[in-house]
């Protein structure tokens, strides 16, 4: 176990909306209701992300881009490309010169798959992840609103693979697809968080050191435990004082806040599952009674346990 796999574990394809976009310049796409996460691939041609606020990010052949958050995008040929088709979410597609009432079928080439022509020169593939739970969203706090994955080597068989299989309709198709949605994901991400430029979740460059790395995955992989900074420090053979300076230095917080943090990340989750109670969560992440709980929650998160049980409800 590590921390990535932790944090992707409400990550995981299950349905995930795919669109093929066939299109010859000048072209642009309007994404008008995105997921909290959306994953795209340049399978041919070159593309821009356009977004407000942001400049503009090229995304070049056989490269990959994440683009996270809820606020609208814009895929095309050039920056300044004025968008023709816009997707609305899940199920609602319509051109621009038609508006809203412009039928889907309009634009439909094969499964999946969208465009005015289906011998336009440039192909880009995006497909949408419902994120759900307080552990991904420490994932999704630590990518930009738009990250670009050059062209890799490693993508090569992955991004081959998609091409063949997006179009098809075959039995178990959608989930052939899914499963190729996280490779791509869990390769981008790997890719991303090891640019010495980027700051990367909290203890994920740390898991390199073995001393901290494994210490880390104790604490993701036995959170109710007592866990005290010595005990930690004898677990991986290093003095308290020692493990406290360096696991603060490679983390970036001292041991016990990270752990704290992440029970609570953990507990947010576990709260919103039905039939949850404070005092069974409690324990779970290694409290003794709900009043610790309630009050170590309140401090890291702002609230108390029982209003986000209501909440859920």
């Amino acid at each position: 176990m590590d921390v990535l796999e932790d944090y992707l574990a409400g990550v995981r394809a299950h349905g995930a909306v795919f669109c093929q976009s066939v299109a010859a310049p000048p072209w642009a796409v309007r994404f008008s209701d995105p997921a909290p996460l959306a994953l795209g691939a340049m399978l041919r041609g070159e593309s821009w992300i356009v977004r407000a606020g942001l400049e503009p990010v090229p995304v070049r052949e056989r490269g990959v881009v994440l683009v996270r958050g809820l606020r609208p995008f814009t895929v095309a040929d050039r920056p300044d490309t004025e968008p023709q088709v816009v997707i609305d979410g899940a199920e609602n597609c319509w051109t621009t010169a038609g508006g809203p009432a412009t039928a889907v079928d309009n634009l439909v080439l094969g499964p999946r798959t969208y465009g005015f022509s289906p011998d336009g020169s440039d192909l880009f593939v995006t497909a949408e992840y419902p994120l759900r739970g307080d552990v991904s969203e420490r994932l999704l706090k630590a990518l930009p609103e738009v990250a670009v994955i050059p062209s890799e080597p490693e993508f090569a068989p992955l991004l081959d693979l998609l091409a063949a299989e997006i179009g098809r309709e075959e039995p178990g198709q959608q989930v052939i697809l899914d499963r190729l949605l996280d490779l791509l994901l869990v390769r981008a991400l790997r890719s991303w968080f090891a640019r010495p430029d980027v700051e990367a979740p909290p203890g994920y460059r740390a898991l390199a050191d073995p001393r901290i790395g494994q210490a880390l995955r104790l604490m993701h992989e036995h959170p109710a435990r007592p866990w005290t900074v010595a005990a930690l420090g004898a677990e991986v053979g290093m003095s308290r004082a020692v493990f406290a300076r360096r696991f603060a230095a490679l983390v970036g917080q001292p041991p016990l806040v990270y752990l704290t943090e992440w029970r609570m990340a953990i507990a947010a989750d576990l709260l919103r599952a039905p039939g949850s109670t404070v005092a069974a969560v409690a324990r779970r992440v290694g409290y003794a009674d709900g009043f610790a709980f309630s009050n170590a929650f309140k401090r890291v998160r702002g609230m108390p346990p029982s209003d986000l049980i209501r909440s859920s409800r």
